[in-house]
């Protein structure tokens, strides 16, 4: 699964890597958790080019009589995310990127959990696979939200976890987006575990536990457990 990430590239950066129509204003974030507002990259509507928008972490679906699905919404199996009431809507209409540099994932060690921070090998920025919803409240309010996919964890994950956030290759990017493409078909191939070859895993501090802190010493490692 996916409950906490890390975004802090410098907005020229994202703007190149995820060929943005502008620069984004964003402050580096270093424990994005559930119910949070995320960055998300999509295709505007009226043209193809790509925009950031900020939306809640937690999908709410546009049939929800409320938002207080959104919570339990924050990640979308892969599997059957094309398929399931809640996000097979938005896997054919509204797929999006979601902008992160590391996730955090937790091991059970000894009766407690220790956080490990996972990324690229190279330490640049990435893509999880996403899809965002807009819902319409009773009293006019409009909320838009993401879920972040995921699929089975690779060699590096497998032994903290048996799922993984959905990394999307980068030449993978233009077909996740693509409006037109709306078959699960063309799109479930891009849903697999990323190489594990590719990727860095340590141990950081458990104060990422603590929803709310904001610290860059977060992402420093420290010694294996």
């Amino acid at each position: 699964m996916c409950g906490r990430f890390v975004l802090m590239t410098l907005a020229r950066s994202l703007a190149s890597h995820f060929r943005l129509a502008e620069e984004p204003e964003l402050s580096p974030r270093y424990n994005i958790a559930p119910t949070e507002t995320i960055a998300i990259v999509r295709v505007a509507s009226e043209e193809p080019r790509r925009l950031l928008v900020m939306v809640t972490w937690g999908l709410v679906p546009s049939w929800a009589k409320d938002r207080s699905m959104g919570p339990r919404l924050i990640n979308a199996r892969a599997e059957s995310a094309a398929e399931k009431p809640a996000f097979r809507a938005a896997f054919k209409y509204r797929r999006c990127l979601v902008p992160a540099d590391g996730f955090y994932e937790w091991k059970k060690i000894e009766g407690r959990k220790q956080p490990y921070l996972f990324g690229n090998a190279d330490r640049k920025v990435f893509a999880f696979a996403g899809l965002w919803e807009r819902w319409s409240g009773p009293e006019g309010e409009v909320v838009e939200s993401a879920t972040i996919l995921t699929t089975d964890a690779n060699e590096l994950l497998m032994p903290i976890h048996d799922r993984m956030p959905v990394i999307l290759a980068e030449a993978d990017y233009d077909l996740w987006l693509d409006p037109t493409v709306k078959t699960a078909e063309r799109l479930t191939p891009l849903l697999r575990p990323y190489p594990a070859a590719e990727m860095i895993g340590y141990p950081v501090s458990p104060r990422v536990n603590r929803a709310g802190y904001e610290d860059p010493d977060l992402i420093a490692p420290i010694e294996e457990p």
